[in-house]
């Protein structure tokens, strides 16, 4: 499913459930999951064993893959990456920093937001499209598809900033036909190449009961959005 999303040269590995015997962590994560419960467990290190699996592609060898500021893995010198879980799939993604500068991955089931949460996140230009959005194609859950594409762009705006983005700090428009979102940021991007990035170009798609939002970043490419 994530091969439709990403392609060379960032290696990405998935999985759709946890296998019976919990992979290996390092003392250093599992110290963190020690009072955690079964579930928390499980998705903490099979997220950690798709990461090292993408990691071994990229020639590097097994390391711990530790929360950095705000939560953000904190990667190997000279790696990119992003990691995601929801219930029935875990994912990470990675790339050498001199091919790619950010990654943003995120998984969602697919389903309806719960009443309310719409409004939490979502600017009013971005409901407005919502609505169009759900006549032309209902079968897609784009309250919930938005969210993903939100969480995906401040997982990409973070490694470059180290900074907090806000839900209404970036105006989300979505290709129903394409597979492909825009995120144009409201505030200030960060400065890539040079140049000050306007915002995201990224990729959806939906299937197995899953929707999942990517967005890559390379420094000639932020030149171009």
């Amino acid at each position: 499913m994530i091969e439709q999303l990403l392609a060379p040269p960032v290696v990405a590995v998935q999985a759709f459930a946890d296998p019976v015997d919990p992979p290996a962590l390092f003392a250093e994560e599992q110290a963190l999951i020690t009072r955690a419960v079964d579930g928390r467990r499980r998705e903490f290190g099979t997220v950690r064993a798709c990461a090292r699996t993408a990691l071994s592609g990229l020639g590097i060898a097994p390391v711990p893959i530790l929360p950095g500021l705000r939560g953000a893995p904190a990667w190997p010198d000279g790696v990119v990456g992003s990691m995601t879980h929801c219930a029935g799939y875990r994912a990470a993604a990675v790339a050498r920093a001199a091919d790619l500068v950010t990654i943003g991955l995120d998984a969602e089931p697919h389903r309806p937001l719960p009443g309310g949460e719409l409004d939490v996140f979502a600017l009013p230009e971005e409901r407005a499209r919502l609505s169009g959005l759900t006549a032309r194609r209902p079968e897609i859950c784009w309250d919930r598809l938005l969210f993903s594409a939100k969480e995906s762009v401040y997982k990409a705006w973070f490694p470059l900033t180290h900074q907090w983005l806000d839900f209404e700090e970036a105006s989300i428009t979505i290709d129903p036909d394409a597979g492909t979102f825009r995120a144009r940021l409201l505030v200030p991007g960060p400065v890539v190449a040079g140049a000050r990035l306007p915002g995201f170009d990224g990729r959806w798609l939906v299937g197995n009961g899953l929707l999942l939002t990517a967005i890559t970043v390379t420094a000639a490419g932020a030149a171009e959005i």
